[in-house]
């Protein structure tokens, strides 16, 4: 008999177009509270550290992409465990979800403890080696040593995450970061104005809040009332559920690397044009990653309701997904899009006492990304369609080869001619189109759901 699991029916039987948008709400908006720690650094050091506003800013955003190239590693091989889970549950095995689960976290406890380690020996030439400014690059390494100490809650958290997402269930890790997200905008504001610390007390508020969100989580799990129950004595590393997870997450964790690589250097191009450039493209990042959550979240909810009901051998049904998940998503992302077209603005004006200057350089990114994130939609919930069936390799090489290629080649050769802000931001809407058309050729060629309804 198989255990109870959260929306499970909701994702084999009847209806999907408004199952879909329950599942990648919460998820949306999970990804867009996560973000806002971030975000709190940006304005709390902006606003509350006088004549060193600017230099703050510039010290969290130098240190995005990097943090983003070491996290997001993990983060892909999170969407494995998430992948085995939905499939184990589409085919009511819950001795596997069971050994997943537990697998899961170990993995990773582990890798953010050695993450914390590594990151801690390469600071201080990592970041050296990124155009930073002299005035900036002290604090940016205090902001990074700091974080990246709490790298092992950081990566519990999104795996307690993924496990979730794999039964179904979008509400809970969005519960725990409401809660740790309003603790950390008030730790954020007494470390800076009451203990007056710079960059230094919102690295430690983020850290403590993710602690506090990675907890809140594994309780919740410990109450959960299926086969993705977690019970500490059965925590242990089963060899073929972590080689099927690592099937499907290496390939999506050397995406996210060599694309967060990627972005280091456009980062490092972004530092070379100076203080100014710096923070405006920081505050500019935490409002347009808003707008990325939300094709993350269908492609995530792609990911799921593929995994499950290719599982349960519901083929029309994986396909029906992965058209409500663009349409959807379409007119979701269309609305963020003009929100943040309208009021980008006001919005960055909030990181910096509305700096003329810093406003307008950080719009530019503001308009650039957000629209080209309309093919980066298409790309996503195709990619997210794919890994559902385990096929997680060829989509991660593709978008590997193009949109990191294009970006270097772009940094090296036509930056190097025209050496302007909107020279570097020209190049997110001309990858994100090219691979979103590659993509879409290569499903033409895998088409996942007719080959294997064939052979089953």
């Amino acid at each position: 008999m198989s255990a109870k699991y959260t929306d499970k029916k909701s994702m084999l039987e009847g209806s999907l177009w408004n199952k879909i948008l329950g599942f990648a709400f919460p998820l949306a908006l999970t990804g867009i509270l996560q973000q806002m720690f971030s975000a709190a650094d940006v304005a709390v050091v902006g606003n509350f550290t006088g004549e060193a506003g600017q230099a703050c800013m510039a010290a969290v955003g130098a240190n995005t992409p990097i943090i983003n190239f070491i996290i997001n590693g993990f983060l892909g091989i999170s969407l494995g465990s998430n992948v085995v889970i939905a499939n184990a549950v589409g085919s009511k095995d819950d001795d596997t979800v069971q050994k997943a689960v537990h697998t899961s976290l170990i993995v990773a406890v582990i890798g953010g403890i050695l993450t914390a380690i590594i990151g801690e020996l390469i600071a201080e030439p990592l970041l050296r080696a990124q155009n930073i400014s002299e005035d900036t690059i002290e604090m940016a390494i205090l902001y990074f040593r700091i974080y990246i100490g709490g790298v092992p809650v950081i990566l519990l958290y999104n795996f307690e995450a993924a496990i979730f997402r794999g039964i179904g269930n979008t509400r809970m890790p969005f519960i725990a970061l409401v809660l740790s997200g309003v603790i950390n905008v008030g730790m954020n504001l007494f470390f800076v104005l009451c203990l007056h610390r710079t960059v230094d007390g919102v690295a430690a508020a983020t850290v403590i809040s993710n602690m506090i969100s990675s907890i809140i989580l594994l309780l919740f799990l410990k109450k959960e009332k299926s086969a993705a129950k977690f019970d500490e004595k059965k925590l242990r590393i089963d060899k073929t559920v972590l080689v099927n997870i690592l099937k499907i997450g290496i390939p999506a964790s050397i995406q996210s690397c060599v694309f967060s690589a990627a972005n280091v250097i456009i980062q490092s191009a972004i530092n070379s044009l100076g203080t100014l450039v710096t923070a405006a493209s920081s505050a500019a990042f935490n409002l347009e990653i808003f707008s990325y959550y939300v094709i993350s979240s269908f492609g995530q909810a792609c990911t799921t309701f593929t995994g499950q009901n290719f599982g349960a051998k519901k083929f029309d049904r994986c396909k029906r997904s992965l058209r409500l998940c663009i349409l959807e998503g379409i007119v979701v992302e269309g609305l963020m899009v003009l929100f943040l077209q309208l009021f980008g603005r006001e919005m960055i004006g909030l990181f910096c006492h509305n700096d003329p200057a810093l406003v307008e350089v950080g719009f530019t990114r503001v308009m650039f990304i957000t629209i080209a994130h309309l093919f980066s939609l298409f790309y996503e919930v195709m990619c997210g369609y794919m890994r559902g069936y385990g096929i997680s390799l060829s989509p991660a090489l593709v978008t590997m080869v193009v949109i990191c290629g294009i970006r270097i080649f772009w940094i090296y050769t036509i930056f190097e001619q025209y050496r302007t802000f909107v020279c570097i931001m020209a190049v997110y809407p001309l990858s994100l189109a090219i691979n979103a058309l590659a993509i879409t050729v290569l499903l033409l060629i895998k088409r996942p759901a007719k080959k294997l309804s064939l052979k089953s």
